[in-house]
């Protein structure tokens, strides 16, 4: 499956919505850091991630996701990722990182 990511921005919750759908491995996290990256640039916002047709991650989507986080922090931003599946949610609690993010299930 090809990777795909869809954004938008919610002017009512002021907040960057990014959808991504299918895999986000080596061969697409560059292109998830390029459009995250471009999309947290233009709003400076807040940024919702709506992981529900995310369906792989490694450890380089994990990567990616920090490299958000680092973005969003900078500038006192906060990254809540949500309808995440228990098998790509593991890989957070594996690695101690879900004390990083914010979790909405």
């Amino acid at each position: 499956m090809s990777f795909q990511i869809a954004r938008h921005f919610d002017e009512e919750k002021e907040q960057l919505i990014l959808k991504p759908k299918g895999e986000l491995d080596i061969a697409s996290t560059p292109e998830f850091k390029k459009i995250a990256e471009k999309e947290f640039s233009r709003y400076q916002s807040d940024v919702y991630i709506d992981a529900e047709d995310l369906i792989y991650m490694d450890s380089t989507g994990l990567g990616a996701f920090i490299y958000l986080l680092k973005l969003c922090q900078d500038q006192e931003k906060k990254v809540t990722v949500g309808k995440m599946k228990k098998s790509i949610r593991k890989l957070f609690t594996i690695t101690q990182l879900d004390d990083l993010f914010l979790f909405e299930d």
